[in-house]
């Protein structure tokens, strides 16, 4: 049965259902939301090793073009893999592994991180950190087998040159399926993205110091599966349908909302998590994060439900609908249900004996609040416009801090900056804290958001070896220094 829930204030972008933590009895609302370092590639225990010889799969990442505005418009030239506008949606089963060659055809370097695996470290995927860029007309492959079933999003990331290969379309899904799935009829992804075009559908220019100083770069068009919105399925009456929905917009934080049927997450950063309907049926939906639900279609032909997001007076991202006869099944479904727990992450986060460290984030524009209305402003280096504890990621900065393998770790972060983060710790799963240490959220994050001006306290076990790196989602902020490195030994 699911809890009942209090309200959670609508000017927090970042807040999700409250919930009662399993080691402790507070209730608080989750919020949540081209120089390089040396290449340090290493491998992590924590990976399962690959399966012998798993089929190669090649992409190719190159220029194209797409119909995304109505004639006279002329067609939006984009990035994609393989020469379709859709991107791909990688499928395995848990303990298959991937073996991923990128072709890059296109005129920047490129990387692509698998955003919310816990990978080794080699291949994290982040250009200049745990690889180098792969150059244009170069190639590389990952091999790796993911430890966790979920959903993760996969997405270009290289030192100071992420935002114009997202901004261009480059984008996928990882789905890695349980051995023993929930009963579905369909197994749906949705991935948002949002472009910057003019009115011709070109994109406008990169590099804007004015969007990496602010919120990042807002697309004017949004998409979903590469295509505008919006997405328009159709299913028999009664089907139980999954759906796995993911953020790979370059900057845009949003809500959504499920209208025409109760769904239900049982997933959060790919993670399995407690079943509880979202509250007022909305979610948080930040750049990086993933969520999987389940719900029953309507029984009736003609019935729609519409996945809508919180832009403006609302926009509708994918609708639904039932169409033809009921699907005639030997027996009923059972009722929604768990998906599991991930046995591979702790029970418990032991806090008695963590390594604490603060991490404050500053820089970016500043806003004059006693001149409500007028554009934040920036002055400064325009390549060093973020900093988390003084220092912009740049090549040659040394890691935060520096553990060994099996160490509990608890970070205070602070917004000091004036604007809401978003930030993704790479190759763990982590517990958002209760202010008093006396409990946790009953959710495994990989990405959470943080109000300006507001300090959260994430923990997680340290059982990954290598570089990794806690890193701003919105990519202007992360090409211009929003991201630092931890080292685990």
């Amino acid at each position: 049965m699911l809890r009942p829930e209090r309200a959670v204030s609508s000017n927090n972008p970042g807040a999700m259902p409250p919930r009662k933590a399993t080691t402790g009895p507070s209730r608080r609302a989750l919020l949540g939301g081209a120089a390089a370092l040396a290449w340090l590639p290493r491998s992590s225990v924590a990976q399962t090793a690959p399966a012998a010889g798993p089929a190669e799969t090649t992409w190719t990442a190159a220029p194209g073009q797409s119909r995304l505005k109505p004639e006279p418009a002329k067609e939006t030239p984009i990035w994609s893999f393989d020469g379709k506008s859709a991107p791909p949606v990688l499928r395995i089963r848990k303990g298959e592994a991937v073996r991923l060659k990128l072709d890059n055809k296109t005129d920047k370097p490129l990387a692509l991180h698998w955003h919310g695996v816990r990978n080794k470290n080699a291949m994290d995927g982040v250009g200049g950190v745990t690889q180098p860029p792969i150059a244009p007309g170069a190639s590389f492959t990952y091999e790796f087998t993911p430890p966790d079933a979920g959903t993760s999003v996969i997405r270009p990331l290289i030192v100071g040159g992420s935002s114009e290969p997202s901004g261009r379309g480059l984008a996928g899904m990882l789905v890695v399926e349980e051995p023993t799935p929930p009963p579905t009829d369909r197994d749906l992804s949705f991935l948002l993205q949002d472009l910057r075009l003019d009115d011709e559908g070109q994109p406008l220019a990169f590099g804007q110091v004015s969007f990496a100083a602010a919120s990042g770069r807002l697309g004017n068009l949004v998409s979903v599966n590469g295509r505008p919105t919006p997405e328009a399925v159709e299913v028999p009456p009664g089907s139980r349908l999954r759906l796995r929905l993911a953020n790979a917009c370059n900057a845009r934080s949003t809500r959504i909302r499920f209208d025409g049927a109760k769904a239900y997450v049982v997933a959060v950063d790919g993670q399995p998590t407690d079943l509880f309907e979202p509250l007022r049926a909305t979610l948080p939906f930040a750049p990086g994060t993933r969520y999987d639900l389940l719900l029953d279609m309507p029984t009736e032909a003609g019935a729609a439900v519409t996945i809508n997001a919180l832009i403006g007076q609302g926009l509708a991202l994918a609708t639904i609908k039932t169409k033809g006869e009921p699907l005639q099944r030997r027996s009923a479904l059972p009722p929604i249900a768990l998906i599991g727990n991930n046995s591979l992450l702790p029970a418990e986060v032991k806090l008695q004996n963590a390594f604490r460290r603060d991490l404050v984030l500053t820089g970016g524009a500043r806003i004059d609040k006693d001149k409500p209305g007028t554009e934040p402003v920036f002055t400064g280096d325009p390549t060093r416009i973020w900093q988390i504890n003084g220092v912009s990621g740049a090549a040659g900065a040394a890691p935060a801090f520096s553990v060994k393998r099996g160490q509990v770790v608890v970070l205070a972060i602070r917004n000091d900056t004036a604007f809401l983060q978003t930030l993704h710790v790479h190759g763990h799963a982590f517990r958002l804290l209760h202010p008093l240490d006396d409990g946790w959220e009953p959710y495994w994050l990989d990405t959470f958001q943080l109000l300006d001006g507001k300090t959260a306290r994430i923990a997680f076990l340290a059982d990954n070896p290598g570089r990794w790196l806690i890193s701003s989602t919105v990519l202007e902020r992360f090409d211009t220094g929003m991201w630092t490195s931890f080292e685990v030994v």
